[in-house]
């Protein structure tokens, strides 16, 4: 069991404090999946690592200011999420379009899409909600334009119509988002398709 334990916090280190949320599954090529538990559970029961929610454990890092462990980070716990279950997963429109800077808005609750079941998960003192999203959201999963997409989605028709949004994506995105956004632009909306267009210089806009 030691040396499990010891290649699970090697394999922890190894990836940074804070920079990782882990799962059993993460270390299968270890040991048995009830060693792993194991392993796992002794792990946090000593304050080896740090239990965020069921089956996810991080290694966290200290804040300065507050001389504690900082919050999990969530992106990095959906993700590990998203590889236990074997499901995709994408921020919600809102909190895309919040990240943008297109809106001012904040969710209520942290929220985010999936091809998955809709529920609420627990990490860290937060509830996550994943919400089921169909295939021609779903598509966008893994491409680097995604949270633009989400955020037109989340905006609606009425952000054709405010040179604003187009404005603002035009200085944040990098060129590489905005080319991978014209790139799977058929799978925007009838209306949000010309945004997307007009985000980028013609010599950029080939594939």
């Amino acid at each position: 069991m030691t040396g499990i334990s010891d290649r699970i916090m090697k394999r922890l280190r190894s990836k940074g404090r804070g920079k990782w949320v882990c799962t059993p599954k993460d270390f299968l090529d270890l040991g048995s999946r009830a060693a792993i538990d194991q392993a796992l559970s002794r792990l946090a029961k000593s304050g080896d690592l740090r239990r965020v929610g069921r089956g996810l454990y991080d290694l966290p890092r200290t804040s300065g200011v507050l001389k504690r462990p900082a919050p999990v980070d969530m992106d990095k716990a959906v993700a590990a999420l998203a590889r236990r279950d074997s499901v995709r997963i994408m921020p919600d429109g809102i909190a895309a379009a919040n990240q943008l800077g297109l809106t001012n808005a904040v969710p209520a609750k942290t929220s985010y899409v999936t091809d998955g079941a809709t529920r609420d998960v627990k990490i860290g003192n937060r509830t996550v909600r994943l919400r089921h999203a169909g295939p021609s959201v779903m598509a966008w999963a893994g491409k680097t334009s995604a949270p633009v997409a989400q955020a037109l989605r989340w905006l609606g028709p009425q952000a054709a119509l405010d040179t604003r949004v187009a404005t603002t994506l035009k200085r944040k995105l990098p060129d590489a988002v905005k080319k991978d956004l014209v790139r799977n632009s058929g799978s925007l909306p009838s209306w949000a398709a010309p945004i997307a267009h007009s985000l980028v210089d013609p010599q950029i806009a080939t594939p």
